[in-house]
């Protein structure tokens, strides 16, 4: 018959483990988050981007995740 221990302890790498997902999933939120700005924005036309301050070419530096900044 099998025995399990259950006395021994972590020491800490449950949290790394947690901290390490939740920075996965935060880095994955922010990547989505830029690529549908991205999306969004670069569905405008140039006047409509005028109109809210931005060419074209700002889209790639608007639409940046945090993670990069």
């Amino acid at each position: 018959m099998a025995t399990l221990d259950t006395t021994r302890t972590a020491f800490g790498s449950t949290s790394a483990v947690s901290s390490f997902i939740t920075r996965s999933f935060a880095t994955l939120a922010a990547w989505n988050d830029a690529r549908i700005t991205r999306s969004a924005l670069s569905s405008l036309s140039d006047r409509e981007l005028e109109d809210i301050g931005l060419v074209r070419g700002d889209i790639d530096a608007v639409a940046q995740p945090n993670f990069f900044r």
